[in-house]
């Protein structure tokens, strides 16, 4: 089985669900939120058919978003008290970027 990337798993997510990119940027590094809006740029493209387009959210509380599920890496910054299902990327259950996109895709209707 080939590994999937986090850009290819967000792709094929995207098609199922209503997908975001929900992130945080270092209070003391100004020019950390234009760089991450420069990465999905790059890496998931500026233009209206692009499944990231103007998806972007940075907050340094994720629990004020609302939504579903979020996969998160950690659980600091609010992602431990997300009202929705959080996903603990890494984890024992969900250790990569397949496992996840498996689980939510046979998730989709």
């Amino acid at each position: 089985m080939s590994v999937i990337s986090a850009i290819e798993a967000f792709r094929a997510l995207s098609a199922k669900y209503d997908t975001y990119i929900l992130s945080t940027s270092p209070w003391n590094n100004p020019s950390a939120s234009s760089d991450k809006v420069s990465w999905v740029h790059h890496y998931l493209g500026d233009q209206p058919d692009s499944p990231a387009y103007k998806r972007l959210i940075l907050s340094h509380h994720k629990n004020l978003n609302v939504g579903d599920i979020l996969i998160d890496d950690r659980t600091a910054r609010g992602a431990d008290h997300f009202d929705g299902e959080l996903i603990l990327f890494g984890s024992e259950r969900w250790p990569n970027w397949d496992t996840v996109s498996r689980d939510l895709l046979n998730r989709a209707f």
